[in-house]
């Protein structure tokens, strides 16, 4: 069989095995997507064990974990895309949250640690990628 068609062969099975696991982290990606808008715009949002860490915290640990469900749920997208992305989101977040109606605080300081857990998160992930091809 030519090596072009062996490769064919391969892709698509390595895309069957993959498809489940994928369909299921961009499932868990989008609700978390939801989750950490709504959090982000309401107006008095309950109080969460990790307020005792501070609003940083919460920004990372929310922009991390959409960054890890997006590199496993959206794997063909470029790192940089997914990075220009969800910062883009952060920054939304933060102007709507200048919104006076909502009597949130908008900081650039939580758009910056948005987009550095996005950053880490993402390289993390395609460090991780390149390992298991290897």
């Amino acid at each position: 069989m030519p090596l072009c068609c062996r490769a064919v062969i391969d892709y698509r099975a390595t895309m069957f095995v993959s498809t489940r696991p994928r369909r299921i982290a961009a499932a868990a990606f989008w609700l978390a997507l939801i989750f950490a808008v709504t959090m982000a715009l309401l107006p008095h949002p309950p109080e969460l064990a990790a307020d005792k860490f501070g609003d940083k915290f919460h920004h990372v640990l929310a922009f991390s974990v959409l960054s890890a469900l997006a590199a496993t749920a959206f794997p063909r997208t470029p790192p940089w895309r997914m990075i220009e992305h969800l910062s883009f989101l952060g920054a939304m977040i933060e102007v709507a949250q200048a919104i006076p109606a909502l009597h949130r605080d908008c900081d650039i300081r939580d758009w910056v640690a948005d987009t550095i857990a996005v950053v880490v998160v993402t390289a993390i992930a395609r460090w991780l990628r390149r390992s298991r091809r290897k």
